[in-house]
């Protein structure tokens, strides 16, 4: 007669864990793989090593910069492609809305809602020189650590490119 109470019990709290796991991850943070080698070195350095080549950095995503869109020039963030919105993408932002961006072939002025993302290897990233400036309602987070492999956990660094970018005030720079 326990057996079916016992059975009750653990079905219970398993439920709780999981309604808690899936709003904390829905509303605070969550962890996210980095695949390819888009956003090499940052993440997924190439090495020499068997392991390290067949295992993709894991990152920790908050999501509280979503309540406002409270980002910042170099925050490295997660988003659905625009293109394909089951994909998600992890790149480096370069401009802001309002902010003109020099690439080789021209000046993109940022619109209002979206931003401009390239992955920090340049040579291997499809990013927003392919598809153009990422809505801010595609972004799913802000990456603000490395969590695996464990000799790489730590946060990730903001990096800006220089001269590349300007608000829209300062826009004659170009």
């Amino acid at each position: 007669m326990g057996t079916p109470r016992v059975l009750w019990s653990i079905t219970k709290k398993c439920f709780t864990v999981g309604v808690i796991t899936l709003t904390v991850s829905d509303l605070f943070a969550s962890i996210v793989p980095v695949r390819g080698a888009s956003m090499s070195p940052t993440f997924n350095p190439k090495t020499n090593s068997l392991l390290d080549s067949l295992s993709d950095d894991r990152v920790l995503v908050e999501k509280l910069c979503l309540r406002n869109y409270k980002f910042s020039h170099g925050d490295v963030i997660v988003f659905s492609s625009p293109n394909n919105h089951k994909e998600k993408h992890v790149k480096r932002i370069v401009g802001l809305p309002g902010d003109w961006v020099g690439t080789i072939y021209d000046v993109v002025h940022i619109p209002e809602g979206h931003c401009w993302v390239e992955g920090d290897n340049t040579a291997s990233s499809l990013d927003s020189r392919s598809f153009g400036p990422v809505p801010l309602g595609l972004v799913k987070g802000r990456v603000t650590h490395v969590l695996w492999p464990p000799h790489r956990v730590g946060t990730v660094d903001r990096k800006t490119s220089q001269n590349r970018v300007s608000s829209s005030s300062s826009a004659s720079k170009f």
